[in-house]
């Protein structure tokens, strides 16, 4: 099927540029790193990522969850797992509505995010 692709939406570069390098290490191809929900809709449009992890607290007018609804209504249905430091119910609910694959807690281990994208993409980066 050829390299599985992830786009990173998360607006702090640290934690984007932490989790890029990781998924790197594991042989998938980083899409862009969105900083915002328009940025992610440009980088899904443009390259079809396989895998978005996505942080509900992002700069501008769109969260996370809007963003991936706005993914999923205008371009297609890609797997999701979310990477978030808003761990509360009605957060929860919201997410769980746009049917994740995982919903992960910051700070979050990275052999934890490793299995969930290994889960979200079938057990192989190639």
């Amino acid at each position: 099927m050829g390299e599985k692709k992830i786009l990173i939406i998360e607006d702090n570069i640290i934690v984007a540029m932490e989790i890029k390098t990781r998924v790197l290490q594991k042989g998938y191809t980083v899409t862009g790193i969105a900083t915002s929900g328009p940025a992610a809709l440009l980088n899904v449009k443009e390259y079809h990522p396989d895998l978005a992890l996505v942080d509900i607290n992002l700069k501008g007018d769109m969260d996370g969850i809007e963003t991936v609804s706005a993914i999923r209504s205008s371009f297609y249905d890609i797997a999701v797992i979310y990477i978030t430091a808003y761990s509360n119910e009605d957060v929860k609910q919201r997410a769980s509505a746009t049917h994740p694959v995982d919903y992960l807690t910051k700070p979050f281990e990275p052999t934890v995010l490793m299995s969930a994208i290994e889960r979200a993409l079938g057990n192989s980066p190639s």
